[in-house]
């Protein structure tokens, strides 16, 4: 029997490459040290499963080299230098290795709290470097008895927690996308109110970047907190908003700050390295022996089942040919995931319920359209960590209850998809869409408001009484901060009330939004972006 060939494209640690070696069904190629053009000329067309890392782009030019590809294994976890949507095209499945470095972030993150308590690096580089002795100027604060906010409780922000409370702080977290269970079950506080957490001594934050999360922290963020209060960031560059984090150091609103991400990297002449009250480091939240081994080890088991063909641990796109569908579905499966994070958006709390109902024949594919749905609805929370893999796994483990409903026949449109999200708050949205000729994905009701809606850029939902100068009112509040509108869709029901869905031009900015929801006819305001 031909054995089955894996490349390893980028260097892991030794552990990785051993259990590659000893199987005997695999063929290793060791291509870590070729220049990237004889890499893709003479390996890649050899490939059944390449496994990568930042230095590799899965691009077209590397695609086109790869005729016998099942699988990409991203040794880590971002995947921004691979074009999964192509991948998908081609049947390439892609996968991650998300959880590899928990410890090793989680550590990090407590180094860094350690260090801006008691100030180390300088205590450490004033008697080292400069040879003085000087007990005196290198006072501290202890970690016991001090209130910390954790800004997202998932593998890393909760194992931050359990650690904090062995030091004796108080601990409280935000994460609207959890049950508060699994933060209360650990003696840890859990607040629905952001404020709360402004007000603690400590603040770390553990959250996937998405729309909703850059620049969360910014100058009205910081304006709150305590002074002297102390944040940590060793999840994602640009959580923070970087000017407003700098100009709080500057002006001891913020006592310290433990950074190991940047907005841009590398970041060797940024702004907060000029500044003496805080700690940096050079994105090392995966840099440890423990951590790499475990990369390797998982990335090399897990390539080695995906050649196989036992499983796709982690995988990030559907792993079947788009060929294989007819190809009407297709659009039907993106315009499903698109109603669900749009659901999400709205909705802004953890999911309880997700029932989809496909009518037409689109309906024959309604696993397929609830995995898509049960995708986008999760993406919002859990950004890369949730796949079309694992999507119910994961809702099933989070006591999300999932439920299907196929009707053969469709009232009004040829194939209707509908999602009904009902939130852990109660808070219900029911969305539905369809897809025209050349693949026209439209939203078409919402809540019971009938649209003709493109799901796609950046979108302000805003729920109002139907009376005059309403329209007038939000064109003005738009205009007044420099934005543009793209598109402006409108339904009405028979209860006095209409529902306006504004597609912008740039970012919202969060005064608009106030602004939008201080006019006396507003019902409700939501941001959300596809």
């Amino acid at each position: 029997m031909s054995k089955i060939t894996i490349v390893v494209c980028d260097h892991i640690h030794e552990s990785g490459l051993k259990i590659l070696a000893s199987d005997p069904e695999v063929e290793l190629i060791n291509a870590a040290d070729e220049p990237k053009d004889l890499l893709l000329k003479n390996y890649i067309p050899l490939a059944d499963v390449a496994i990568t890392r930042s230095s590799t782009d899965v691009d077209e030019k590397f695609l086109a080299q790869a005729k016998k590809l099942k699988a990409i294994v991203r040794a880590g976890v971002g995947v921004d230098n691979v074009d999964i949507p192509a991948c998908s095209k081609l049947g390439i499945v892609v996968m991650n290795v998300p959880t590899a470095n928990t410890i090793a972030a989680v550590e990090l993150t407590m180094a860094h709290m350690l260090a801006c308590v008691r100030k180390f690096p300088y205590a450490h580089n004033h008697l080292k470097q400069e040879r003085i002795w000087r007990r005196q100027d290198w006072y501290g604060t202890e970690l016991k008895d001090k209130k910390l906010g954790i800004i997202g409780f998932g593998n890393i922000g909760s194992r931050v927690g359990k650690r904090a409370k062995a030091f004796e702080m108080e601990v409280i977290t935000y994460d609207p996308y959890i049950d508060p269970s699994k933060a209360t079950d650990l003696d840890i506080g859990y607040t629905e109110n952001f404020d709360d957490i402004l007000a603690c001594d400590i603040i770390t934050i553990h959250t996937p970047k998405t729309e909703e999360t850059i620049g969360m922290i910014g100058r009205e963020e910081i304006a709150k907190m305590k002074d002297g209060v102390i944040l940590i960031n060793c999840a994602r560059g640009g959580l923070y908003d970087e000017e407003a984090l700098v100009e709080g150091l500057k002006s001891g609103k913020i006592a310290m700050a433990g950074i190991d991400v940047f907005s841009k990297e590398p970041a060797t002449d940024h702004p907060l390295l000029d500044l003496d009250n805080v700690t940096v480091t050079p994105h090392l939240g995966a840099n440890t022996k423990e951590s790499q081994r475990n990369i390797a080890v998982q990335a090399a088991e897990n390539a080695i089942a995906a050649a196989k063909g036992i499983a796709y641990p982690n995988a990030l796109n559907l792993p079947i040919k788009e060929s294989e569908l007819p190809d009407f579905v297709a659009p039907f499966l993106e315009l499903s995931q698109k109603i669900g994070n749009l659901s999400a958006q709205v909705l802004k709390s953890g999911a309880k319920s997700i029932k989809v109902i496909a009518e037409g024949p689109v309906s024959e594919y309604i696993d397929s359209l609830t995995t898509f749905t049960t995708v986008g609805v999760m993406s919002e929370s859990l950004a890369d960590s949730i796949n079309y893999v694992n999507a119910e796994y994961v809702a099933e483990e989070r006591e999300i209850e999932i439920v299907k409903e196929s009707k053969p026949d469709a009232k009004g449109f040829n194939n209707l998809v509908t999602v009904k999200l009902t939130a852990q708050n109660g808070d219900v949205i029911r969305i539905s869409g369809t897809v025209f000729e050349e693949n026209l994905q439209r939203i078409v009701d919402i809540d019971g408001y009938t649209l003709d809606l493109e799901p796609k850029g950046r979108m302000i939902l805003f729920k109002n009484n139907d009376e005059p100068g309403v329209i007038g009112d939000v064109g003005r509040i738009i205009a007044d901060h420099g934005l543009n509108i793209a598109d402006f869709r409108l339904g009405r029901d028979s209860h006095g009330q209409a529902l306006a869905v504004v597609r912008i031009d740039g970012q919202v900015p969060r005064e608009m939004l106030q602004e939008l929801s201080a006019l006396p006819a507003c019902i409700s305001v939501r941001a959300v972006s596809l």
